[in-house]
């Protein structure tokens, strides 16, 4: 029990946790919203915002799945701890570097391209990688009594289960903050994520060699 669905609380818990980072999108809908003077604006922008970080989920999802099929799972294993501590790394020196530009005019579709180019840079999919393994990879097996499945259903119910429960906490928390908050809670309340997405990278990467 512990070791089958384990995976999926832990997809629950990371959309909890993306939903709530500001660098995930509830940020950028709350200064739209304020921005054009409109509670819908906050609302229909978080549609894309989701649609660009499942995408971006997505993607590294589909790249397990494809590289399960030739590569041995050991080596996978390996080269995902590797690879989520390296990207914590240059996250905590250089996250500052690269800061996407889309102002408050941008449509959309401007929102879906800056939402998958955020989640990307900032390793969201990456971070799945290690609860993405053991769902997707053809020789682990996956829910208990469910019958015959495939990597690529799995990895689907997977990346919806984390991006519905993300849109969840950014509706909710972009609503907060937009009708009874403000953002200038932000000036005394603010909690470097930033340093703590660096933290939670480098430890999901240290876990990778531990289980």
């Amino acid at each position: 029990m512990q070791q089958t669905w384990w995976p999926w609380f832990a997809l629950i818990g990371l959309g909890l946790y993306h939903g709530l980072n500001p660098a995930m999108g509830w940020l950028f809908a709350v200064a739209l919203g304020l921005h054009r003077h409109s509670r819908l604006t906050v609302l229909m922008s978080l549609l894309p915002i989701a649609a660009g970080h499942a995408l971006a989920v997505g993607t590294v999802a589909m790249l397990v799945i494809g590289a399960g099929l030739v590569i041995d799972h050991a080596l996978i294993k390996t080269a995902t701890g590797v690879l989520l501590i390296i990207w914590a790394i240059y996250h905590l020196f250089y996250r500052g570097r690269h800061r996407l530009r889309i102002g408050m005019q941008t449509g959309y579709a401007g929102l879906l391209a800056w939402s998958f180019l955020m989640a990307a840079g900032h390793g969201a999919g990456l971070m799945l990688l290690p609860v993405l393994m053991p769902l997707c990879l053809p020789a682990v097996p996956s829910l208990p009594d469910a019958g015959p499945s495939t990597p690529l259903l799995l990895a689907f119910a997977a990346v919806g289960l984390h991006t519905v429960t993300m849109l969840l906490v950014i509706g909710i928390v972009s609503i907060l903050v937009y009708d009874w908050l403000g953002v200038g809670f932000l000036r005394t309340g603010w909690i470097n994520l930033d340093l703590l997405w660096s933290i939670a990278l480098l430890g999901t990467g240290i876990l990778v060699f531990l289980i």
